[in-house]
């Protein structure tokens, strides 16, 4: 995976890479040119690009850059990341957009981009995620984490709700920003459970992960691996995870679907790329990013940051982004959630 720096951030321990991990080798010159390995019968025959719309260091760019690096193993690829972040991943996409559509660029597509922004209204997103882009495969799922304050006076799901009715809806939760998937996340565990909540919106994961770790709001949700090590460190306690079985990042936090059925989902990321690609194409680069996930390198590099394989694609993946789509937009409006 070659990576065209645009910005810096310092990621969380779990998310970190290390050099090693960072540096991707290039398909070698004779497997580009050679006979009939030429571009029109061999797949890929040049480096495949790929917008990240997210900041580097963030899950989006570590999933990207862990299954780039797996493609290269499986297949000699050459995956050269771009960092766009901004605007819910949309500049990303409005890049890819742009190009032609054979498969050489792409843009990450995550379910806070191709399902949850279109579900809420008034979002006024710059970009259609429908018409100008081709959802090609999804990558990975993550666990997300309901995590509270360090000093807050519960310890599991059960004292959660016990305190927020005790409170009578002045309790509090934050999010990255209106309409993102932890507001919706947290805006949805909320309703299943019958509480009443303020939401405390910010720019960002980040200052909303601060204001937790210093007190001064209640809970957040999050990818597993963006908390676990603050869990760990007990500047936050976790008192749940939206899978089916316990987080190895936070083994202790217990599934929230052993209490509530309904509290079992996950955060995907995925690629996307211009629209009107042809299926061939769309089956080709699948299949290349397919391999990469079946691999045992590949799938033990994602497990260490609380990530799992989720090698979706083509019409399956739009299924998943329908279906998906229709689950937030039911919690925007029982929530009465719309972006101003």
């Amino acid at each position: 995976m070659i990576k065209r720096p645009r910005r810096t951030c310092v990621a969380s321990p779990n998310l970190a890479l290390s050099r090693r991990e960072l540096l991707v080798g290039l398909v070698p010159a004779a497997a580009l040119l050679s006979g009939k390995a030429g571009a029109q019968s061999w797949f890929p025959s040049k480096p495949i690009h790929v917008y990240i719309g997210y900041p580097a260091g963030g899950a989006v760019d570590i999933v990207v850059r862990l299954v780039g690096e797996g493609a290269r193993r499986t297949s000699g690829a050459v995956i050269v990341g771009e960092v766009r972040s901004g605007a819910y991943g949309l500049i990303a996409a409005q890049a890819a957009s742009q190009a032609e559509p054979d498969g050489y660029t792409l843009a990450s597509a995550i379910m806070g981009m191709m399902s949850v922004l279109p579900a809420v209204p008034g979002s006024r997103a710059s970009l259609n995620v429908d018409t100008a882009l081709t959802p090609v495969t999804n990558l990975a799922g993550s666990a997300m984490a309901l995590v509270a304050r360090p000093d807050a006076p519960f310890d599991d799901i059960d004292g959660f709700v016990s305190h927020v009715r005790s409170r009578g809806g002045n309790a509090t939760y934050a999010s990255s920003g209106p309409g993102s998937i932890n507001h919706l996340a947290a805006a949805y565990i909320a309703g299943e459970l019958g509480l009443q909540m303020i939401h405390v919106p910010y720019r960002g994961g980040a200052p909303a992960t601060m204001d937790i770790v210093g007190g001064r709001v209640d809970i957040f949700v999050a990818n597993v691996a963006e908390v676990a090590s603050m869990v760990g460190e007990g500047k936050m306690k976790a008192l749940g995870v939206t899978s089916t079985h316990p987080s190895p990042l936070i083994p202790k936090a217990a599934p929230l679907a052993t209490r509530f059925p309904s509290l079992e989902f996950n955060n995907w990321f995925g690629l996307a790329g211009p629209a009107n690609m042809p299926t061939a194409v769309v089956e080709r680069v699948s299949a290349l990013f397919g391999a990469a996930l079946r691999e045992p390198e590949t799938i033990q590099a994602l497990a260490a940051r609380g990530l799992e394989p989720l090698p979706i694609s083509g019409p399956a993946f739009k299924e998943q982004i329908m279906r998906d789509r229709a689950r937030w937009a039911a919690v925007a409006k029982a929530s009465n959630i719309r972006i101003e």
